[in-house]
């Protein structure tokens, strides 16, 4: 089977799988771990924090070379009208739930990795809930004994790139405020809408989400947009038009690169909170990823692909796996086309990122790569 051939039948395989965050992503760990069979193999079984149950996958040969790593979850299927897991393919295109975001991906460095002459040391880390807690990472890259013994050089992160080597990104810091009130009929006069205690505190959120937007202090110039995401989440919880709601709660998901003290933004929310009677939460994801423009790294990736380097507003599992070496984003791919109903990646282009993976992981093994 040559490599497009290969390609094409694992990607599409790994779509058939449905794999969304919610659900267990096992039977997709399954379909991978049937391609690692030359591989040293490490599952590491957990509970997410509804109960369900996931893995994550290390595999690796030899040790000191480059880790490759993708994500097996998905997001919802929210808005598709056809079937997302038919791994349906029209000419050179391979449609489906996942199919760039990031099964394609992964089945383009199963193939570089089985690919690779056997004297070439090389490891794969494939997590879950990237799209949601990173947990799979966060563990992989906390207990995982297989990934420390690898001890990676450099981990090379598959998200769809457009092959655009990404040097860093943003990372986030989620916002949780709950407004209580007092359930009853609506026209009864008896209760308290939580959405009456909620609102003002959204109208400061509002202006804050304006100062994001206009003031250079809190932009950092090097990302495009310059502007950090503050995104919001207002649930109801079930709540019906004739009863007054008695819990109103907000999710805020706030971006910030290295170059941004997220501090003034942290104390700002707290504050509304505390003026409103809010009840908040405030859940810190791990610190922006960002390795300097002249890294070494970044060096030999814009060498191998002869493309300049960048930044993207988005996050990966580089934010929880750099505590084991440095991280270059790079895949075959484009986020654009990334969380739509209309999902789907050009086979031509997975099986053409291969050699180039292959490439960056025989010179990080040859030396032609330093970790300072």
């Amino acid at each position: 089977m040559d490599t497009h051939e290969f390609v094409a039948t694992l990607a599409r395989d790994l779509v058939r799988i449905d794999s969304r965050s919610a659900i267990s992503n096992l039977p997709i760990a399954d379909r991978i771990e049937a391609e690692l069979g030359e591989f040293q193999l490490e599952r590491t079984d957990y509970k997410d924090a509804n109960g369900v149950n996931k893995c994550v996958l290390v595999a690796a040969r030899g040790s000191g070379g480059l880790a490759f790593s993708g994500h097996m979850d998905t997001v919802p299927n929210t808005g598709w009208t056809t079937d997302p897991w038919a791994g349906q393919v029209d000419g050179n295109t391979l449609f489906g739930l996942g199919s760039t975001d990031m099964k394609g991906p992964i089945a383009s460095l199963i193939a570089a990795a089985t690919a690779l002459p056997a004297s070439v040391p090389v490891a794969l880390f494939i997590t879950t809930d990237e799209e949601t807690t990173k947990q799979g990472a966060r563990l992989l890259a906390r207990t995982s004994e297989l990934a420390r013994s690898f001890a990676p050089r450099a981990i090379l992160i598959a998200e769809p790139t457009g092959m655009v080597p990404i040097r860093g990104h943003r990372s986030h810091i989620e916002f949780t405020a709950v407004a209580t009130g007092l359930q009853a009929h609506s026209s009864a006069g008896t209760g308290r809408n939580a959405n009456w205690i909620l609102l003002p505190f959204m109208a400061e959120m509002a202006t804050l989400f304006d100062r994001l937007r206009t003031e250079a202090a809190l932009q950092d110039p090097a990302y495009e947009p310059p502007f950090s995401d503050f995104n919001p989440l207002i649930d109801n919880h079930g709540a019906a038009i004739n009863m007054t709601v008695p819990k109103a709660t907000a999710r805020i998901r706030y971006r910030y690169s290295a170059a941004i003290d997220p501090a003034p933004i942290v104390a700002a929310v707290q504050s509304a909170a505390d003026r409103h009677g809010l009840d908040l939460t405030v859940l810190r994801g791990a610190a922006p990823p960002e390795l300097p423009a002249d890294h070494s790294l970044i060096a030999l990736a814009t060498r191998i692909t002869g493309v300049p380097a960048a930044t993207v507003p988005f996050g990966t599992d580089a934010s929880e796996l750099q505590t084991l070496a440095p991280c270059l984003i790079l895949g075959p791919g484009d986020m654009a086309n990334a969380h739509t109903p209309a999902e789907c990646i050009s086979l031509d282009a997975l099986s053409a990122a291969v050699p180039v993976f292959i490439q960056i992981a025989e010179a990080v093994a040859a030396g032609n790569y330093s970790t300072s």
